[in-house]
């Protein structure tokens, strides 16, 4: 039987979090009297995207070798790539979605393996990107589209990055806020990353929701707009994870504590100061990274945006990798927010112990160590409240309600 939240604090008592970390895994970590990485280069997945910067800048900028080890990036084509990869073995972890660890513990649409997050990399910092035709045709957000849509019936295409991953999450949520059914009104498919530019060209799809560059990208070569970001959906919402499989943590527990801790580090060193985030952008615009060039990434980095149609602001929720340390842990509401969302669209069959499954999941152990290492404060809970942009509260309390309270759903 499962634990409710309330009982689930309860039982993690007055000493806080570090009651949650089981005694046998506390000492394992140190085991035969040492702290010393078992194994001292590890090979990290990325795709080209501005949320990959703390993973990069933990090697380029050596945030690795205080804690015995050597990053290596590794620059991977799609997620179906970055799975496959993780589950193989050929990855050791990856900058990864959230959601995409998620389908694999759970066995949706592909391999089913247990697996492991360790931390979440970065808060905010994607879109929903929409095509100047649609634009030509009297569209500028959520609800001129769904006049659209009631008003001229056809075939409008959405694209996203991966079935389980954010992108389908945010996109579907995003669509259903505003009273546009994702399967029903119209038809989604999947697009890697750095392709959904040149798709939206070509007029593949009507709109998309990735992360940066690829959304400014759009505009500066005008073919798109900003609708919203996913800050408007989700303030702090959770993004990128450093993902692996738990074989890879049960294998290697001091590799998975330093790795974390050296990127934790450098998400720290990019939110530090204006001037660590814009070399932050030079670095990462490289080819061998996101191979785009500085200026579009810079400016979403440093949180001023231009929409493409006229409204430039500057957001204070832009993209965080750090900010007050808090963006780095992997709260166990985050993760079952996502499997809520597998199961609103019918991705899972039936409710699964939703607590039960994050907390196998979501390695706290494994943070607390890198965060001591790191002198990262932890929250006192792990769940958090969160208000989506529909006025619908997510607390965690009761994740097996909130699944089948959306109107818009997949039965």
């Amino acid at each position: 039987m499962s634990l409710d939240r309330r009982d689930f604090l309860k039982q993690a008592g007055a000493a806080g979090l570090t009651s949650m970390v089981p005694e046998a895994v506390r000492v394992g970590a140190w085991a035969a009297g040492s702290d010393a990485p078992e194994k001292k280069e590890v090979r990290i997945g990325f795709i080209p995207l501005t949320d990959c910067s703390s993973v990069v800048m933990a090697a380029v900028n050596e945030f690795d070798k205080k804690y015995g080890i050597k990053i290596i990036p590794s620059k991977e084509a799609s997620w179906a790539a970055v799975r496959d990869k993780l589950v193989n073995g050929e990855l050791d972890a990856a900058h990864v979605l959230y959601g995409l660890i998620y389908g694999v513990q759970m066995g949706l649409g592909g391999p089913k393996k247990d697996m492991s997050i360790l931390m979440n990399l970065n808060h905010n910092g994607q879109a929903f990107t929409l095509s100047r035709k649609l634009y030509e045709r009297g569209v500028t957000d959520g609800p001129s589209l769904k006049k659209l849509i009631d008003r001229e019936k056809g075939e409008y295409t959405f694209a996203q990055t991966f079935p389980t991953g954010t992108h389908a999450m945010w996109i579907y949520y995003w669509l259903a806020a505003h009273g546009i059914h994702p399967f029903e009104d119209v038809k989604t498919i999947v697009v890697p990353p750095p392709q959904m530019v040149a798709n939206m060209r070509v007029g593949n799809m009507d709109g998309f929701c990735v992360g940066e560059p690829w959304n400014y990208r759009a505009i500066m070569d005008k073919i798109g707009f900003t609708a919203n970001t996913t800050q408007d959906l989700w303030k702090d919402h959770p993004e990128k994870t450093l993902g692996c499989t738990a074989e890879f943590v049960e294998k290697y527990p001091n590799s998975a504590r330093a790795m974390t801790a050296a990127i934790i580090d450098a998400g720290r060193w990019i939110d530090s100061s204006l001037s660590n985030r814009q070399k932050t952008a030079e670095v990462v615009s490289d080819k061998s990274y996101v191979n785009c060039e500085k200026d579009v990434i810079v400016a979403r980095m440093l949180g001023r945006y231009d929409n493409g149609i006229g409204k430039l602001w500057d957001d204070k929720n832009y993209m965080k990798f750090y900010n007050d340390g808090y963006v780095t842990f992997p709260f166990l509401s985050d993760g079952m927010w996502f499997m809520s969302q597998h199961r609103r669209w019918g991705l899972l069959k039936e409710d699964p112990d939703y607590l039960a499954v994050a907390r196998k999941v979501n390695r706290i152990d494994i943070y607390k160590q890198a965060a001591e290492a790191t002198g990262t404060p932890l929250p006192k809970d792990p769940f958090r409240t969160a208000k989506l942009m529909d006025g619908v509260l997510w607390d965690g309390k009761d994740a097996k309600k909130y699944a089948g309270t959306f109107k818009i759903r997949v039965a």
